[in-house]
């Protein structure tokens, strides 16, 4: 419930800081106390609510496979061993429809981004005072606990990919042809003046279409899940705007949680997906 102290302006702003550790004014590193002083932290400030949540659900997925694993069956599977083979089964079918090389790497990059990722947008659910008012009682200041609306994280998780897509475009293909790639389409000429004409107009659209796949990769999770958050907080402003309103906020709270069961599994998804298509590109020739 949106704390009695606080305006409506002053509740937004507290909710979408993160717990910031940076450079403060005098040259020494501490944890910021207020929105203003994160915000000056700058770049190289760390966002520790992010790093915690994104770790913690990571560690979660990673004991919840291993414990599967290491207690596996041959007879009837028990639910969460049942949960994990349909999981690991439909992605694997997923990376065999969309990924025509061969890699091994790829379906468990996929699982791994699937799952990490729903588990960072399925703490969207948590009602956004219960953790923040825990955090407050232990002297945090402030406390997202949804990372992928963090675009640290977001960014983190794109660059990786296109660093993986970079490395395997110049391993498939070797330096040359990652260059071909980059300057010999798609305008080509048997002409040498043309061909030389065309390549750095080749180079500036393919160096716009590589970098704006982690960039939209990024971008596109994060916007869609800072909304999430942000009708979440709206919504509850309303509990403190009387009975009514409370009521009302409720429902709509209510409302918006099931649909937004559907947004955090499509991002999931739809990162997981394009990951997969972009390898795909990485290890095919052209």
């Amino acid at each position: 419930m949106a704390g009695d102290t606080l305006t409506s302006s002053e509740y937004i702003r507290h909710h979408l800081t993160n717990l910031t550790f940076g450079k403060i004014p005098d040259g020494s590193w501490a944890v910021a106390h207020d929105a203003a002083e994160a915000k000056a932290m700058g770049f190289w400030a760390i966002h520790l609510d992010t790093m915690f949540w994104s770790i913690l659900v990571g560690a979660l997925f990673l004991f919840m496979f291993k414990r599967v694993a290491d207690r596996v069956t041959e007879g009837v599977p028990g639910k969460l061993q049942n949960f994990t083979e349909m999981l690991v089964e439909y992605i694997d079918e997923s990376v065999r429809g969309s990924f025509t090389a061969k890699n091994d790497m790829v379906a468990p990059l996929a699982l791994t981004i699937f799952v990490w990722i729903f588990l960072q947008n399925l703490m969207d659910l948590v009602p956004v005072d219960v953790i923040p008012l825990i955090s407050g009682a232990l002297g945090l200041h402030f406390m997202r606990v949804v990372p992928s609306t963090d675009p640290n994280a977001t960014f983190g998780m794109a660059i990786g990919v296109f660093i993986l897509m970079l490395y395997y475009s110049i391993k498939i293909k070797g330096i040359s042809g990652f260059i071909g790639e980059l300057t010999l389409q798609p305008f080509s000429s048997d002409n040498l003046a043309l061909k030389a004409l065309f390549i750095p107009i080749n180079f500036l659209l393919e160096f716009v279409s590589l970098i704006a796949k982690p960039i939209s990769l990024a971008l596109r999770l994060f916007g869609n899940m800072y909304a999430g958050e942000m009708i979440f907080i709206l919504i509850a402003i309303m509990y403190n705007a009387g009975l009514v309103m409370g009521l009302f906020g409720g429902v709509l709270q209510l409302g918006w949680a099931i649909f937004h069961i559907l947004i955090i599994t499509l991002q999931a998804f739809i990162f997981m997906t394009l990951t997969i298509v972009y390898m795909d590109m990485a290890h095919s020739e052209h």
